[in-house]
């Protein structure tokens, strides 16, 4: 089955979240996915939520809803950089602070990533799908994923990469990769290793792994 990615922009009012909320249901039933209906209409109630009361009421939003691999994910884009969902330690009675808390407790992964102009808060659900190609992933892909998400909580302003198809989302998972790979040269630099010879070793490596099919 073919699932489109599904973008929606809107303006950030109460009265949107439960229109968006039915379609979300309509969209996921079409891509056999009604078991995850309930966690991903809360999550797209809790992240616009978030923009109505931090970003504004009637702020210009964004809406995606595509896969990721196996994983749904879903994406709310507003224009305000400053205002950054966290997630912080509410008790029972505390009035706010508890959308973040149960973003975390029901998606596989969630984060916030900044571009020049905008704000991406996403999560991830994870599906039953069977990956394409087959079931299992390259192991030096899933360490370099780890990796990424793990030198994301260092880097404020990659507050986690992203890995969407979009042509966003790309170029930023690719501006981190480069930030990634920068301070490791640097790294290198600092130990009086030869920052040239460790690169030529790297690529040989790469060219001998990569599948003819990648290159």
């Amino acid at each position: 089955m073919v699932r489109t990615p599904w973008v929606v922009e809107f303006t950030a009012l109460e009265e949107e979240v439960a229109v968006l909320r039915r379609r979300v249901r309509e969209h996921l039933g079409r891509w056999g996915l009604r078991d995850l209906v309930d966690e991903a209409q809360l999550c797209v109630s809790e992240f616009v939520a978030n923009v109505i009361t931090h970003v504004g009421v009637g702020t210009p939003t964004t809406l995606a809803v595509l896969m990721n691999g196996t994983f749904l994910r879903i994406e709310v884009h507003d224009p305000d950089t400053r205002a950054l969902p966290t997630l912080v330690a509410a008790d029972i009675e505390s009035e706010g602070g508890r959308g973040m808390a149960l973003i975390e407790a029901i998606t596989d992964r969630w984060g916030v990533q900044l571009t020049a102009e905008r704000k991406v808060t996403w999560c991830e659900l994870a599906t039953a799908l069977t990956p394409l190609g087959g079931d299992g992933q390259d192991p030096s892909v899933t360490r370099a994923e780890a990796l990424l998400n793990m030198y994301a909580t260092l880097r404020p302003q990659f507050c986690s990469y992203e890995r969407g198809p979009g042509r966003v989302s790309r170029a930023v998972a690719e501006e981190s990769v480069i930030d990634v790979i920068t301070d490791f040269l640097r790294w290198l630099q600092a130990h009086g290793f030869d920052v040239e010879e460790v690169l030529d070793h790297a690529q040989s490596r790469f060219e001998t792994a990569v599948p003819a099919s990648g290159r």
